[in-house]
């Protein structure tokens, strides 16, 4: 027989339940985060070089972060497809590298925070993998795009298309 939720037992007894199930569900949605090696990134000043380096093959730049950040400031020559955790976002990062032949070198980047912690780019990474693209990097931001690419005077630009998303 259960306890009464009227009882402290009851009531401890129905927080572990909510908690067991609230992490059972949490972890059992989504998809599983992709593991970015060394060789999977790339850094700030390396992706800077290259762009600034008119005889270098430029990567395709997807922005796999929030509309407001990329309308605040991204890299110039970025395609916005949207956030790499939600599913309208997968959706639009997948028919972006359709576009693309597969051995392109495509970069993802959010710059909504380190990319360690940032919710958008291992699944967009793990969603481009799986589109079979081989030549696929992450742009790796120690704190945010905001300080690491625009305050460092690199090239960036305002505004721009977002699709029609305006989270």
């Amino acid at each position: 027989m259960l306890p009464s939720l009227c009882t402290t037992r009851g009531r401890r007894l129905a927080a572990i339940v909510v908690i067991a199930l609230t992490l059972s569900i949490a972890t059992s949605c989504g998809r599983p985060a992709a593991r970015l090696e060394a060789a999977d990134t790339v850094s700030i000043e390396d992706l800077a070089k290259q762009l600034a380096d008119s005889t270098a093959v430029h990567p395709a730049l997807l922005h796999v972060g929030f509309a407001p950040l990329f309308r605040s400031g991204h890299i110039p020559g970025s395609r916005y497809v949207g956030p790499g955790n939600r599913p309208d976002g997968v959706k639009r990062l997948e028919q972006a590298l359709a576009a693309l032949p597969a051995d392109a070198p495509v970069v993802l980047y959010c710059g909504c925070c380190p990319w360690q912690d940032c919710p958008n780019v291992r699944p967009a990474f793990a969603t481009a993998k799986a589109s079979g693209h081989t030549n696929v990097r992450v742009l790796h931001v120690t704190g945010n795009l905001e300080r690491d690419w625009i305050d460092r005077g690199l090239p960036a630009e305002k505004g721009g298309d977002t699709g029609g998303v305006e989270e």
